[in-house]
């Protein structure tokens, strides 16, 4: 006992890492709905959210300063996940649909504007198949600049797993199946990558991420000793890649831990929280990745905030 608290008050004294940016966005009276999730075009200065109500705007769009700037509805049902793609010539926004209607279990790529431009799945089919792509409530996307595809599929539906796609959405490898065990998932529902080589996944209701080599889908390590208290709902890197952001809904709070550089993944360090309100209950956050600015969508106060690194 005595050595866990002596780690603990190490850490107690350290400096706040971030501050909230309480005048963003401008006017808060935009977010309508349940806001699940937000991405970061970095490259744009645009902040894209997806929501959820009825007869609420599925996607909004903000600049990075927090101005509103437009908002779309077509083709989305429940956006759970939302990704940002910058390549050198344009940029995608691609969104992952859990609703059950007939837009629903699939994977959404989308102009800017909202024009819809590719649909990964079979709308409002359920199912595990691969040819053709099937998914059960799709939870989060991360796209390579190459195009190749990581899909944690799903938000609590039958599939439990973890897929590479190529940039022709072919399967490229698959891991995970329903389970405690390692490379097992029990509701996969935020992946992203390092610049390693590396694939982080929140695996939420086992209350661990674990780590895949992207290449070839082999397990690499997991880290648990950190979610005691609440499982991880999302996984992001800071700006530099020292630091992962994680939510954690039930406990409003936001995990900043060190990132291992190449090598052995290790177990988990906590290097500083950020406790937020209660019930404000963070889902999923994404990183402005030139600014370092951290958005965190809050389905419990329905808002988006931004976080900027001291």
């Amino acid at each position: 006992v005595l050595k866990a608290f002596d780690y603990y008050s190490s850490w107690k004294g350290q400096q706040q890492m971030y501050k909230l940016d309480i005048g963003w966005p401008k006017i808060p009276e935009y977010f309508t709905g349940q806001t699940f999730c937000v991405a970061v075009d970095s490259v744009n200065g645009l902040v894209y959210v997806g929501q959820r109500g009825d007869n609420v705007p599925k996607v909004l769009v903000f600049s990075e300063e927090g101005y509103f700037l437009h908002s779309w509805n077509n083709t989305v049902e429940m956006p759970h996940g939302i990704f940002v793609l910058n390549t050198a010539t344009d940029s995608s926004v691609w969104i992952t649909d859990v609703g059950t209607g007939k837009y629903g279990h699939t994977v959404k790529q989308y102009s800017p504007m909202g024009k819809l431009m590719q649909i990964l799945g079979t709308p409002g089919n359920a199912g595990s198949s691969l040819i053709p792509l099937q998914f059960d409530q799709p939870a989060e996307i991360f796209v390579e600049e190459s195009g190749d595809i990581y899909v944690v599929d799903g938000d609590g539906g039958m599939n439990n797993r973890l897929l590479k796609l190529s940039n022709d959405y072919k399967e490229i490898w698959l891991t995970g199946t329903n389970g405690t065990g390692i490379g097992q998932f029990k509701i996969p529902h935020s992946v992203t990558l390092d610049p390693f080589g590396r694939v982080w996944v929140a695996d939420r209701n086992n209350k661990r991420i674990q780590v895949f080599d992207k290449v070839t889908g082999e397990w690499l390590g997991s880290w648990s000793s950190c979610f005691s208290e609440d499982g991880p709902y999302s996984v992001r890197f800071t700006a530099n890649y020292k630091y992962l952001i994680v939510a954690q809904l039930n406990i409003n709070r936001l995990a900043i831990l060190a990132a291992p550089p190449v090598g052995s993944i290790g177990d988990c360090v906590m290097v500083n929280t950020v406790q937020l309100a209660g019930e404000t209950k963070p889902h999923l956050v994404d990183v402005d990745m030139k600014s370092g600015a951290v958005y965190v969508a809050e389905i419990g106060a329905q808002q988006v905030q931004k976080y900027i690194p001291l």
